[in-house]
């Protein structure tokens, strides 16, 4: 796959996240847990990855910095040997979390994000496509409030 991300009609996300890594109302009580729980999202359906490398993974990122990009979303993610394609999580949290966000406010949302080793500017990419969509009041609103995980998955999907 090159750098680039792919254009469509179904917005940036579509190839990389699937219905089976959304989940919403996940009850966790601390950031080492919440970083367990999307460890869990991302290895669905995938043999060649262990959670607990990823868990290491997201940790071992997060230690560098809170992945908390404030109004309430937290972005965690790495880079791991395995993969031909980014693989991306989303879960919505059934009460917000403190998350050492540059707001300082809790988080609510969390989109899980693994690229390949040799990615160069994939993560990148996602990551400022992601933030530029979170900065709609509209799209946030949305996104917190998602009734369930198909509709929380159709709005990423249309992200653009």
């Amino acid at each position: 796959m090159s750098d680039d991300i792919q254009h469509n009609a179904t917005g940036f996300l579509s190839g990389f996240i699937a219905r089976e890594r959304i989940d919403v109302d996940v009850e966790v009580s601390s950031k080492k847990r919440l970083l367990e729980e999307v460890a869990d999202l991302l290895t669905v359906h995938t043999d060649n990855l262990n959670r607990d490398t990823v868990f290491q993974i997201l940790n071992e990122r997060e230690r560098l910095g809170s992945t908390g990009i404030g109004s309430g979303i937290a972005i965690p993610h790495g880079r791991i040997e395995g993969i031909e394609q980014p693989i991306i999580c989303a879960m919505r949290l059934s009460e917000s979390l403190n998350f050492d966000s540059i707001d300082d406010k809790p988080v609510v949302l969390v989109i899980g994000l693994l690229v390949p080793a040799d990615a160069d500017q994939t993560h990148l990419k996602i990551l400022a496509r992601l933030a530029g969509a979170f900065r709609d009041d509209e799209i946030l609103a949305t996104l917190k409030t998602c009734k369930d995980s198909s509709q929380l998955l159709d709005v990423l999907h249309g992200l653009q």
